[in-house]
């Protein structure tokens, strides 16, 4: 059974519709609109909970929360031929890694 409370939801609130919309970054296809913040959110988790009772009771697949996932910490991204030339310079310029500068640069973006 999948605990809904773990899933990533944000509330925002949507000036082109004049209300919060709640969303959950596990299920993009569904959000909630409500006047109230706590009202958008309530709408969305319990509308989340009729979902996943469903998928359950028909053998789907269940999205697991972002937060219980085991991430390497590795991932490839291609880059323009040129980006990478740049980026090894920057590199080599600072004495560190490739990996090493692009991490830092995420961390601080």
């Amino acid at each position: 059974m999948t605990d809904i409370e773990h899933y990533a939801y944000r509330v925002v609130w949507s000036a082109e519709d004049g209300e919060f919309v709640a969303t959950v970054a596990e299920f993009p296809s569904l959000s909630w609109l409500h006047a109230d913040q706590t009202e958008a959110l309530r709408g969305l988790v319990d509308l989340v909970a009729d979902v996943v009772a469903d998928l359950e009771a028909n053998g789907e697949p269940v999205p697991e929360p972002i937060a219980e996932r085991r991430f390497s910490g590795r991932f490839n991204v291609r880059v323009p031929e040129s980006l990478h030339r740049e980026l090894a310079l920057s590199a080599a310029q600072e004495g560190v890694s490739l990996n090493r500068l692009i991490s830092d640069r995420l961390a601080r973006s």
